[in-house]
């Protein structure tokens, strides 16, 4: 490794001993870094990250999945297309969205939807727009079904 490369590479572990990153952001973050478009010269960089544990791409899909699921209320569908988008692999996406709390995920979508009920009081078309919404944040259609159903339950009483 020449000088820049050890520089950098010293830059890189200082940003992963802060916070996770996948391979492909430290790629980038590193072919940045040496001014370079060719893919190989950030190899050296990578594999030394990796023996050194300062990455770890099931330790980082973990968290991009318990983060994105209890602070930005994504669901699962939502999260395993941003992994995949990472180039995370299936059995690693698999185990991480495993790992999300079910029960917190549903809270958060009830949270969710109930939040975008008040904006849609009187719109005759309040149903479908929470399915669209609940949806569109990543959840399954099945839980966004029942979710709604249960919400929506109350209102059909009041028309």
């Amino acid at each position: 490794m020449d000088d820049l490369q050890k520089k950098v590479l010293s830059r890189l572990q200082n940003q992963c001993a802060r916070r996770e990153y996948c391979i492909a952001d430290i790629r980038k973050k590193a072919l940045k870094a040496l001014d370079t478009d060719d893919s190989s010269a950030a190899d050296p960089l990578i594999e030394a990250l990796l023996k050194d544990g300062y990455l770890d791409e099931s330790r980082y899909a973990s968290a991009f999945a318990r983060d994105k699921s209890a602070l930005e209320g994504w669901g699962s569908v939502k999260i395993r297309f941003a992994l995949r988008a990472r180039g995370i692999p299936a059995s690693v996406i698999d185990a991480a969205i495993a790992g999300i709390d079910s029960e917190r995920a549903g809270e958060k979508l009830s949270r969710l939807l109930q939040a975008k009920m008040h904006t849609l009081q009187g719109d005759p078309q309040c149903r479908i727009k929470l399915l669209k919404y609940a949806l569109s944040r990543g959840y399954e259609y099945d839980d966004v079904r029942s979710a709604v159903a249960k919400l929506t339950s109350g209102m059909m009483g009041q028309d």
